[in-house]
């Protein structure tokens, strides 16, 4: 059986503005996530008399947790964000359900996937830009 030659990886003018891109998108998109959280319990969420700090440090302690990694640029903190955003896909998809709060859970649903996306692949080209730069071939 034939060896596969390992796939050559991209130059690094080619993944410099392909990181620039994805890491910015993923910071916006946790940005956005984060102010729609604040603002959907803050204005328009009925919490049956719970109070509002409590549901509010709930939902943002996991974006809180990643935020400092992914504003230095940790591709191994993208990398969890693609799990940890999978919550609020999940939530985004459930809230879209009820009419009351489709609005809410198509823009939730809508972040998450812009974050998960950004994220994975500035997770990919980092890994690669890294190994270029290590002079791997």
């Amino acid at each position: 059986m034939a060896k596969k030659s390992p796939k050559p990886l991209p130059e690094l003018s080619w993944l410099k503005p392909r990181l620039r891109i994805s890491r910015v998108l993923s910071l916006v998109a946790l940005a956005a996530l984060a102010v729609l959280l604040v603002i959907w319990n803050l204005y328009f969420a009925d919490l049956h008399g719970a109070r509002t700090w409590v549901i509010m440090s709930i939902e943002l302690l996991p974006l809180l947790l990643i935020a400092p990694g992914m504003i230095l640029g940790s591709a191994r903190t993208h990398a969890w964000a693609c799990f940890l955003i999978n919550l609020y896909f999940i939530k985004g998809v459930l809230a879209s359900i009820d009419p009351a709060r489709a609005w809410l859970g198509y823009a939730e649903t809508f972040l998450s996937v812009v974050l998960f996306c950004s994220a994975l692949m500035y997770t990919r080209w980092r890994f690669q830009y890294d190994r270029k730069q290590a002079g791997e071939v």
